[in-house]
């Protein structure tokens, strides 16, 4: 019965992925993409915690949806274009235009509660376990991901070092520009 729900709990996070990764990618708003896209991630980590990756999943919680996102966040902030900015800002913030996220990421709630407070649960084990047998401990994760996988996190830290430095360089002022143009003229 327990692997009933926790495949059904599955099904539906699953389903909450594909459709918040859908709205992420068709959304107008810059904001509304951002917060659909910490839906996709939140769900992403229940995924893990219902495999029994608790670890893996609070690494996706604080990493993604918490660093990665405020930092597209802080880009975002940072190409604000003045008063038309802050009229579409106006608009962004009407509970009728996030009732979708509203509605996708309560039910990411009520199915972790689902998960932590009403399954059954044997005095052995824990709630949810993982597959295996392997205790994987956070010793061993470190040694992969800085052992034969170093190059792949250097290489997304470059790529994330050079995505802020890109939106550094959009987002400069044209001032700067005007003030070397009336330079070149004298």
């Amino acid at each position: 019965m327990l692997d009933n729900m926790l495949n059904t709990i599955f099904i539906i996070t699953a389903a909450i992925i594909l459709i918040s990764a859908l709205l992420t990618i068709t959304a107008h708003n810059v904001v509304h993409a951002l917060l659909y896209l910490v839906i996709t991630m939140l769900a992403v980590s229940l995924i893990f915690f219902i495999l029994g990756a608790s670890f893996a999943a609070a690494l996706q919680i604080i990493i993604y949806a918490g660093a990665i996102m405020v930092l597209f966040i802080f880009v975002t902030m940072m190409l604000h274009q003045g008063e038309k900015s802050l009229a579409q800002e106006r608009h962004l913030f009407h509970f009728s235009t996030s009732i979708t996220a509203l509605f996708l990421s309560s039910m990411l709630f009520f199915e972790l509660i689902f998960m932590l407070f009403l399954t059954p649960t044997d005095s052995a084990n824990s709630r949810v376990t993982a597959p295996s047998s392997a205790i994987i401990t956070v010793k061993d994760i470190g040694t992969q991901l800085y052992g034969p996988y170093s190059l792949l996190v250097v290489i997304s830290a470059l790529m994330l070092l050079s995505a802020l430095i890109t939106a550094i360089h959009i987002s400069k002022s044209p001032v700067t520009s005007e003030i070397k143009t009336k330079a070149d003229n004298l």
